[in-house]
């Protein structure tokens, strides 16, 4: 299964990887971020809401599919020089 989302990742490309993460991320931008906002639920233990915890994911996908797209053309480059 890692090798199929693997793939897919290195289909995706970083310019619009980075702006679709930095979007949702930020979304909406006023007066303060979802992802701010559940972040700061989940460290004070006041996640508990599913429509809440579905928001941390929602808003943070795209960070997570860039972290996996880093990691993944790290480990490439680390194949191909050897």
């Amino acid at each position: 299964m890692w090798k199929k989302f693997a793939t897919y990742l290195r289909s995706m490309e970083f310019k619009l990887l980075v702006p679709m993460a930095i979007m949702l991320a930020m979304a909406p931008f006023y007066p303060h971020s979802h992802l701010m906002e559940k972040l700061g639920m989940l460290a004070q233990g006041t996640l508990h809401r599913p429509i809440d915890i579905f928001d941390l994911f929602m808003h943070s996908a795209g960070l997570i599919l860039v972290l996996a797209k880093t990691v993944v053309y790290l480990m490439d480059r680390k194949i191909s020089q050897g």
